[in-house]
Parts: C-alpha cells; sequence; structure tokens
C-alpha cells in the first residue's frame, strides 16, 4: 500500500463543493486496505497510545459548529490484529505503547474517511502522536512501514499550513502560499532535511504552522514511505478558507 499525507478538513468539508469529490476520487485509486492507520494532529499522547479496537466511537472534538455536525456517524470495526503488529512493532524498537481502549477516531481521522471509504467498512486504528519532533516522528514511521507489505493504509492526517488566522481575513494569506509552493517544491526534490528543518528553512514557516501539530503527521508518512520519497506525488492541492490542503501520496 502506499504511505498518504492529507489535509483533513474541518466538519465543513463535506459541505465543498470539490474537496469531497477528490478525496473520494483519490481512494478509488487506491488498492482497497486491508485496514487502516491514522496519525491525526488532534491526537498528542506519550507514550505513544493505541485507541479503541473493539467498538471505534468518535470524538466530536470541536466547538461551535451546528448541530448537523454532530450527528456524523462512521461505525467502523476495529482493527485488534493492526494494534498487535504496531505493538510488536515499536515494543521491538524500544518505543513504549499504551492502550487507550475508550479514545475513538476524532475529525482528522474520520472526517476524511467519509468522504474516502463511506461504507466504514474497512477496520481502523488511530495512534497517538507521543511527540512534534520531526526526526522521531520519522523513525515511528519508520518502524511503521512493514505494515504496508500487509494492505495497511498509514494515513498521516493534518493540514498543510494551519494559522486560524487565516479564517478571519478574506482570500489566502501570502504566507499560505509562500509556505505551500516551498512545500511543494522540497517535496519533489526529495529534501528530507529541508522539510525536517520547516520551522527555519520555509518562508513563513512559523506564520504558516503557529504550533508544529498540523504539519506533523507528514513525518510519519515520510518515515513510513522512505527510500520511496522520490517517488511521491500531489494528489490534491489548492486552498480552504487560506489554508493549503495539498495532500500527497508516496508509493
Amino acid at each position: 500500500m502506499p504511505a498518504i499525507y492529507l489535509s483533513h478538513g474541518a466538519p465543513p468539508l463535506a459541505d465543498d463543493p470539490v474537496w469531497p469529490g477528490q478525496l473520494a476520487a483519490w481512494s478509488a485509486g487506491l488498492p482497497r486496505p486491508t485496514a487502516i492507520l491514522v496519525v491525526s494532529a488532534h491526537w498528542e499522547e506519550a507514550p505513544l497510545a493505541l485507541g479503541a479496537t473493539t467498538t471505534v466511537p468518535l470524538v466530536y472534538d470541536f466547538w461551535g459548529f451546528p448541530e448537523r455536525y454532530y450527528g456524523v456517524r462512521y461505525p467502523a470495526p476495529g482493527a485488534p490484529a493492526l494494534a498487535d503488529s504496531v505493538r510488536k512493532l515499536l515494543r521491538r524498537a524500544g518505543t513504549p505503547v499504551q492502550d487507550v481502549p475508550d479514545r475513538g477516531l476524532d475529525h482528522g481521522a474520520y472526517v476524511p474517511l467519509v468522504e474516502m471509504y463511506p461504507d466504514a467498512g474497512i477496520p481502523v486504528l488511530q495512534v497517538s502522536m507521543p511527540t512534534l519532533d520531526p526526526q522521531r516522528l520519522m523513525e515511528i514511521g519508520r518502524r511503521l512501514a512493514p505494515l504496508r507489505d500487509e494492505g495497511v493504509l498509514i494515513v498521516g492526517s493534518g493540514f498543510f499550513t494551519h494559522n486560524l488566522a487565516a479564517l478571519r481575513h478574506d482570500g489566502v494569506p501570502g504566507w499560505s502560499v509562500e509556505f505551500d509552493d516551498w512545500g511543494r517544491e522540497a517535496l519533489a526534490a526529495a529534501d528530507v532535511d529541508a522539510l525536517l528543518d520547516f520551522e527555519h528553512a520555509a518562508p513563513a514557516g512559523r506564520l504558516a504552522h503557529p504550533r508544529t501539530e498540523h504539519f506533523a503527521p507528514l513525518f510519519v508518512t515520510l518515515g513510513a514511505a522512505e527510500g520511496e520519497l522520490d517517488r511521491g506525488r500531489g494528489v490534491i492541492d489548492g486552498f480552504w478558507w487560506g489554508l493549503a490542503k495539498r495532500s500527497l501520496q508516496f508509493g
């Protein structure tokens, strides 16, 4: 399976006239996964935590939206076998792992999955980010890479630019465009060193990501796809509410 990074949107993504179709077309072009492993910007917990593996609830981790967004359901099966594989791969590498069996899928996981796999028929496991350090996240991705050979789709879910100041202005802010252009070029060149140092190497790096949790899942994807980074491609680009929705596939 490929490894992917996607910009996940907020609950109103479902109402966008373009983006849901882009996500659906993307998944239609992928082999059907045996399971999906999601690392979302919206779950930071250390040690690395595995979420629900039996009944998988949703976490409505947002406020102030119309009531209909809190009625969304995504009854995906749990993935206990995948959880076992993740434990073994990470513990073998010395990475501590904990279980949080009542932790469901947050909107960084289920919002895009509703559009990509609306039948909710594929087992899903969400794991936490135990750190925001790019190097450490890449190492976690490297350890998880063998899951791809088992048909597991590894998904880093964030937002390519994420500064909610963009929502207060009309149009697309210059810093969002500049960072997106830089990121596109760095990815095309497979310049991992620049990407790891994005806060300093990118123009407007600190404006595009005042806090880095939405860029951080990219490094899990890059680690899982190491050796194939020169074959990465952008699948979705453009902007949504001023934020870059660039999404990527490796392999």
